[in-house]
């Protein structure tokens, strides 16, 4: 799964991909045309549990990937500043499962915003209009394609075509009304109609704040502000302070420890954002557990026990016979799979059975 972390220049969105990432990618450029990409381990402490009773060979995380994209050209009549980004970044960016657009809530002499003044709420829409209008640029080429194509192929294609185009009207009307397609509530079949297109407010969000070192303590109540008015679906607001968590991660812990205290902070944002981020990609873990590994398998909300013996591997899913299942906290207080047998807490599953974050499962299957 890949996410790709949008913001405005001067926001310190590539301060926050260095932090998640741990990377080093140069910062400051305020606009510049580098693309940069990271993957990071979803922190779990579930994994570190397990392996204390199982003493597995390696640990592995599930994982989310961050591509770091530059800031789109602002629009004007007659040009669509996102269409204008290099080829590969808006690749990057119309393939990304989600977005993490970051707000630039902090002052900084140093480095003036652009606008002249910090105003999270302005540059939040700004951002959300440069999508929108890419959006409507993409809806208009494809309806009026459907003019003449529509009327041509085979009964079913037309069909098709007809049912597509009755899906972008209705998207297209939405953006001239300035709402994103994430709020217009399209049903699977809609859903699946332009599922080719790649449309920039479908994609769920994640608003990160960047705040400044000495705003730190309101977080809260600058994440609420922009909550209150920012009521979109598929969407979470967060805030951080990017230089802050970049500063923790380059410490010793006894070092950070000591920093944090300082500061007032009791607990690392960085791990809290990772983790928003998973769940803005609605998926959920389920576990395995035994000599040679414990692992955590990313998987849709709502997937089956075929689906996570798929994630595995494809052989389990055609040869699917059964899913012996735990609870992690049932498996953590009973101390092995043994005892969770012999307690009665191991349960046998069939394909259907929708498996939940935690599950720790066993895949039987015929080969």
């Amino acid at each position: 799964m890949q996410i790709a972390i949008v913001g405005l220049a001067g926001s310190g969105k590539t301060t926050v991909f260095n932090t998640l990432t741990r990377g080093h990618a140069e910062t400051g450029g305020y606009g510049g045309v580098t693309l940069n990409v990271g993957v990071v381990k979803v922190p779990d402490e579930r994994l570190e549990r397990l392996a204390e009773i199982f003493k597995p060979k390696k640990i592995v995380h599930a994982d989310v990937t961050y591509a770091d994209l530059p800031a789109p050209p602002t629009s004007t009549d007659g040009r669509i500043g996102t269409e204008e980004l290099p080829a590969e970044h808006l690749a990057r960016l119309r393939d990304a499962d989600a977005l993490l657009h970051v707000v630039r809530a902090f002052e900084d002499p140093a480095h003036p915003h652009p606008a002249g003044s910090v105003d999270p709420a302005r540059d939040l829409d700004q951002l959300d209009l440069e999508f929108t209008l890419a959006d409507l640029a993409m809806a208009e080429r494809r309806l009026e394609r459907l003019k003449g194509s529509a009327r041509h192929g085979t009964q079913a294609e037309r069909e098709a075509a007809e049912r597509e185009e009755i899906v972008l009207k209705r998207i297209h009307e939405g953006l001239e009304a300035g709402t994103p397609i994430r709020d217009l509530g399209l049903d699977d079949d809609e859903e699946k109609a332009i599922r080719g297109f790649r449309f920039l407010t479908q994609k769920p969000v994640l608003v990160l704040l960047n705040v400044g070192e000495g705003d730190v303590a309101r977080e809260p109540e600058l994440v609420a502000a922009i909550t209150e008015r920012y009521r979109h679906e598929h969407t979470m607001v967060d805030a951080l302070s990017a230089r802050i968590e970049m500063e923790l991660g380059e410490l010793e812990p006894e070092e950070a420890a000591a920093f944090m205290e300082e500061l007032g902070i009791t607990g690392s944002s960085l791990d809290r954002v990772i983790a928003l981020s998973y769940r803005l990609l609605g998926l959920v873990s389920f576990l395995t557990a035994g000599p040679d590994e414990v692992r955590a398998w990313p998987i849709p909300d709502g997937s089956t026990a075929v689906d996570a013996a798929g994630a595995v591997h494809t052989d389990l899913a055609k040869g699917f016979i059964r899913a012996e299942t735990i609870g992690y906290d049932d498996l953590l207080t009973l101390g092995s799979m043994a005892e969770a047998k012999k307690a009665g807490r191991l349960r046998s599953e069939g394909k259907t059975y929708r498996v939940r974050d935690g599950d720790v499962l066993e895949i039987l299957f015929s080969r």
